[in-house]
């Protein structure tokens, strides 16, 4: 059986949600298990100097050009809602919290939440309309908002960042096979190749 590998993530990247709708059919390929990893990654861009390619203006337009070809290829809808790129600190408190004290709705979040970032984005700066999205997925939004608050939640999407940014990930999504690095949606073939070679 392959071993498994990480998937470190923030729920602002067009490219981790390509990434992630692409991940049932690649763990079906590859046999492997994933590890999810929350990571902030507007602070891992803080930490690593590093900044979001959209801000850059040429960069940005190939960038998303780019990703609308793997969209259509894989058969993704892939839009950007209101004040896109989005600060996604309380996403990823809820994402981390809910893995933290509830794990079998964590899929089910990171569905909902990605969805609607990019599949039918909304604006999710709204904290009416982020309500509403959680409501819809099955969510308790006074219950989440209450997760996302706690400071052992904080704390642990904090150590998690940290330790993303201690291991070289310097955006999203990053893939690890061990120590092996892989950054990009479009990286998950070398992925494929490296956990074939490991189960060799």
């Amino acid at each position: 059986m392959a071993k498994s590998f990480e998937f470190w993530f923030d729920l602002g990247s067009p490219a981790a949600y390509l990434a992630w709708k692409r991940l049932p059919k690649f763990l079906a390929q590859t046999g492997a298990g994933v590890e999810h990893k929350p990571m902030l990654l507007g602070g891992v861009f803080k930490a690593t100097g590093n900044a979001s390619p959209v801000t850059i203006p040429a960069k940005g337009k190939w960038l998303l050009d780019d990703l609308a070809r793997t969209a259509r290829k894989d058969g993704v809808p892939l839009a950007y809602g209101p004040g896109f790129p989005v600060n996604t600190l309380p996403l990823m408190r809820g994402a981390i919290g809910l893995q933290m004290r509830k794990p079998e709705r964590f899929a089910p979040y990171v569905d909902a939440m990605f969805d609607a970032m990019f599949g039918q984005p909304k604006d999710m700066r709204d904290e009416k309309t982020l309500g509403g999205v959680l409501a819809a997925a099955g969510f308790a939004p006074a219950e989440l908002m209450a997760l996302a608050a706690d400071p052992e939640v904080k704390q642990a999407l904090i150590k998690a960042t940290e330790e993303a940014v201690a291991r070289g990930v310097f955006g999203a999504p990053t893939f690890f096979v061990g120590s092996e690095m892989f950054w990009g949606q479009d990286r998950m073939d070398a992925v494929a190749e490296s956990l074939a070679a490991g189960a060799a």
